[in-house]
């Protein structure tokens, strides 16, 4: 059974910090030392051979952790300096009494500037959890060396100039190869520009009993590929095409065929029983040719798409539909069925368009700027808060929605957040989002809720997108995804 991985907002992990002192007597310094060697047993893991260290430290706790790794890494033997802005000694108690403990043990403190090239690792201890702005200019210049200098980092808790709540980077930041969590992970390092930043995490619990974190409910959940095998079971020995659903697809204006067609295969390859396609008549030839596997019409009038709407259980609406005269009618009719929707593309800037109640069971799946144009929004506000955003737009449409991106996110009102741990660079392409569409339509073609749907066919797709990237990122397209998607279907077989 798949346990995803609960992440926690900032105000949530200095709860949970608050109430592990408390069971500790009230010595903060305690976590501050574990922090600190947990860091330093990563550090070693990692680079056993490392034998000079130089610690980047701030003025607060993260500091002082940094300040405790120093002095581990100088009792062993490692040549190691702790470097700092000028005036930006430590500041907060704790911090002060882990310098004076390093200083004691023969620590050695450099001001900033240093040439961090010297170092075999360097310790990233300047910005703790609560940085959720851009660097001033002096401690922009210090990043900034860091980065340049090209020695492996570790960040401590976050990479610094990294909003470890909303992943967003805003000035200049880290690029850490390992960054070492305290405690709990942090829901922002798991998508958006974070993902650019923060290298492998991982998580050092710091011995912190699990009866921190009652009552808290975390920001959001991790999902990742191992997720697939609970909810796409094999299928029983006695089925039938009509148990894996009817979907429609409704798409391919003039010129936008292609669209539309790769919806359709994504849900064949996807497990769905039934597959039809409402499309323009120039079309039906090349995706009859394409797909003879799928039931393709023309439709040019209303009056073609209500009969196709009637057998449907499932409406996949968007890919190649445009927004013209024609575009505007598949919608409303769409809309009107009743019938599930899996909405993407140019359905989604339609209903930007003209807002309106959406059929229960429906689900979005828009890029950033549809869903800036969902919320009367701009794209940079999209990214600078993507929980947010896709809460939003579940709540405002009452429906399930994939916010696209890295580190795509699922939401649904009422339920916790889910972030999809898998795909690659290689995705950022035309077409990948007609076939996602398809993907989602067949998971609730087979009978799951729009919300496990939604995450479902998410992770499916990206982890498709993982699998086909071995020949190279660059250079990928949607249609090599789909013998992979197949595959991870069927997670039984496939294991």
């Amino acid at each position: 059974m798949f346990k995803p991985l609960d992440l926690y907002d900032t105000a949530s992990a200095r709860m949970i910090d608050a109430k592990a002192t408390a069971q500790l007597d009230g010595d903060a310094y305690v976590l501050m030392q574990r922090a600190g060697q947990a860091a330093w047993q990563w550090l070693l893991a990692r680079w056993p051979q490392a034998q000079r260290i130089a610690v980047a430290c701030g003025t607060g706790n993260n500091g002082g952790d940094g300040y405790v790794l120093a002095r581990l890494a100088q009792q062993s033997g490692r040549k190691v300096v702790v470097v700092h802005l000028p005036e930006h000694g430590p500041a907060s108690e704790l911090a002060q009494r882990a310098c004076t403990d390093y200083l004691g043990a023969g620590g050695r403190v450099e001001l900033f500037p240093y040439p961090f090239e010297q170092a075999d690792v360097v310790v990233d201890a300047l910005f703790g959890i609560g940085l959720n702005r851009a660097p001033d200019p002096d401690t922009a210049a210090f990043v900034e060396a860091i980065n340049r200098s090209g020695r492996p980092v570790l960040a401590i808790d976050v990479p610094s100039g990294v909003d470890a709540e909303h992943g967003s980077v805003p000035g200049a930041a880290v690029r850490a190869q390992l960054t070492v969590q305290c405690i709990v992970p942090h829901a922002g390092l798991y998508t958006d520009d974070a993902l650019e930043h923060v290298g492998e995490k991982v998580v050092a619990g710091l011995d912190v009993p699990s009866s921190a974190l009652d009552g808290l409910r975390p920001r959001a959940q991790r999902w990742s590929a191992e997720a697939l095998a609970d909810y796409l079971p094999p299928r029983r020995l006695n089925t039938h095409k009509g148990e894996s659903g009817r979907v429609l697809c409704v798409g391919g204006n003039l010129g936008s065929g292609g669209a539309i067609m790769m919806s359709t295969e994504a849900a064949l390859r996807s497990g769905a029983g039934l597959v039809s396609v409402a499309t323009r008549a120039a079309h039906v030839a090349a995706l009859l040719t394409r797909r003879p596997e799928a039931m393709t019409h023309a439709v040019e009038d209303g009056d073609a798409l209500k009969p196709l709407l009637d057998k449907a259980e499932v409406v996949a609406i968007g890919p190649g539909l445009g927004q013209d005269d024609w575009s505007h009618g598949m919608w409303q009719l769409a809309l009107a069925s009743g019938k599930a929707l899996v909405v993407d593309a140019d359905a989604l800037n339609l209903l930007a368009a003209a807002p309106q109640p959406l059929p229960p069971g429906t689900v979005l799946t828009p890029h950033p700027g549809e869903a800036g144009r969902l919320l009367g929004v701009g794209t940079a506000e999209i990214q600078r808060d993507r929980f947010g955003a896709a809460e939003a737009l579940a709540h405002r449409y009452d429906a399930a929605v994939v916010l696209k991106g890295a580190g795509s996110i699922v939401a649904s009102p009422g339920r916790t957040p889910r972030v999809i741990a898998a795909g690659n660079p290689g995705m950022a392409v035309g077409g990948m989002g007609d076939l996602l569409t398809g993907v989602v339509a067949a998971m609730r073609g087979q009978k799951l809720e729009p919300f496990d749907a939604a995450s479902v066919g998410a992770l499916l797709h990206a982890a498709a997108g993982d699998a086909a990237v071995d020949g190279g990122e660059r250079g990928l397209l949607p249609l090599d995804l789909l013998p992979h998607l197949r595959r991870l279907a069927n997670p039984a077989q496939a294991a």
